[in-house]
């Protein structure tokens, strides 16, 4: 039995990037730790996906340094426009971009106009194609000169954040209308000073809690810049939201979950609840708690090792809802070579997303992770996370056929779906 699923009028629909992961030729943090640390990333590499039953398919690529060097990435600096050709061919109606601190202030104190012309210029493409931008201020990388002085643990951080932020908006405030500050405030800070995966590589909780404080203080400051030079811009974070659920209701369980929420899911935005228009929700997934956490069954893995469970999106709206703001997916999405999951997991996370719309929350958009398939940080360019499957040799760019499934619903604002899926988990 076929059905149909019609989504809300005005409904935003597309995809989502960061500079640091497709532009290519950046000079920040990221790309000199990248450096210092890709004979090392490669090493460890075996012991580190060991678990992951797809390992063996990429060892190739995660044995080799040069998967670890980001490089050209995609090459979207120069290719943007090719680039929004297809997401416009796609269907796609909005898209999330970044823009590299350090390519706008590469010294400090000093702004490289040029730089800022060229984000310009990518806002006039976007607009050109009738594709709204959602504009992420930082998404992780920062100039060098930054790092040197403590980075984002640094307290002079929120000044610096709040002069850049001031440079973009009264450059660039007249094509934005969505402007997204921080990305992911408690992945970075986690990953950076509390398991010290990724640079500075600390591994200190008070740190990171330090650092969290640091961002929140950023993100307030940034705020009230954008506001008095675009009062009717809408301002917001991207928030990466986990769905804790519990395997046994038993009061070690019930206990873990309401911590891990508490710390993960609300906090920061308790925090900035008077400082956002809207929330913009990152989604990878649900962590199962039994007497510990990670739980999962695991019985369908992504190329990376992450459970299958695009259901459990619809918690992480619904959780949203008591903040009475709308709700933008800004990520969701899948590592994926082989695109056979992928095509199952549009329908099943956009029929989540249309059940947590039906039960009365306020979700606006959709933003599928990623456009292009990018370089993965500290994991390199094997995982596939692409609606479009990038050639790196030849930087050719082919749409996927799950590019082509989520083209028919974004142009249709609908989802048909073919016979009653599974009741999503309420």
């Amino acid at each position: 039995m076929k059905q149909t699923l019609k989504f809300p009028d005005g409904f935003l629909w597309g995809a989502a990037t960061s500079s640091h992961q497709v532009e290519g030729g950046n000079h920040n943090n990221w790309s000199e730790w990248e450096l210092q640390n890709a004979e090392r990333l490669a090493h460890e590499s075996e012991a580190a996906f060991k678990h992951n039953p797809h390992w063996k398919n990429f060892q190739s690529e995660t044995t080799s340094p040069t998967n670890y060097i980001s490089g050209i990435a995609c090459d979207h600096y120069h290719r943007y426009e090719e680039d929004f050709d297809l997401a416009q061919s796609l269907g796609h109606n909005a898209h999330r971009f970044s823009i590299e601190w350090s390519r706008i202030e590469p010294e400090e104190g000093v702004f490289n106009e040029q730089a800022i012309e060229h984000y310009r210029r990518v806002l006039l493409a976007l607009k050109a194609r009738n594709i709204t931008p959602f504009v992420t201020l930082w998404h992780w990388t920062h100039p060098i000169w930054l790092e040197a002085k403590g980075g984002f643990k640094s307290k002079q951080f929120p000044f610096y954040f709040q002069r850049y932020t001031q440079k973009i908006v009264e450059a660039l405030g007249d094509e934005v209308v969505f402007w997204i500050t921080i990305n992911e405030p408690g992945v970075v800070a986690t990953h950076a000073y509390w398991k010290g995966f990724w640079p500075p590589q600390e591994k200190s909780f008070f740190a990171c809690v330090s650092a969290l404080r640091i961002l929140i203080e950023a993100h307030r400051q940034a705020y009230a810049t954008i506001k008095k030079i675009s009062p009717h811009a809408k301002v917001g974070i991207a928030t990466h939201q986990v769905a804790f659920q519990i395997a046994r209701p038993t009061l070690y369980n019930k206990f873990l979950q309401r911590i891990a929420h508490s710390f993960w899911n609300r906090w920061f935005l308790n925090c900035i609840a008077r400082y956002q228009d809207f929330i913009g929700l990152n989604f990878y997934g649900r962590n199962i708690i039994d007497n510990g956490f990670y739980k999962n069954p695991n019985e369908q893995q992504t190329d990376l090792g992450w459970e299958f469970s695009p259901e459990s999106l619809y918690q992480a709206l619904v959780e949203l809802k008591p903040y009475n703001k709308p709700i933008y997916i800004t990520e969701n999405g899948l590592a994926d070579a082989s695109d056979e999951l992928r095509q199952q997991f549009i329908p099943l996370a956009l029929t989540a997303v249309h059940q947590a719309i039906s039960d009365g929350t306020d979700v606006r958009g959709y933003l599928y992770w990623s456009l292009l398939d990018n370089f993965e940080w500290d994991k390199g360019f094997w995982p596939r996370f692409g609606l479009i499957t990038i050639d790196y040799q030849t930087q050719k760019r082919t749409p996927r056929e799950s590019a082509y499934q989520y083209a028919k619903i974004c142009r249709e604002n609908a989802l048909e779906i073919t016979s009653d899926p599974e009741p999503t988990p309420r």
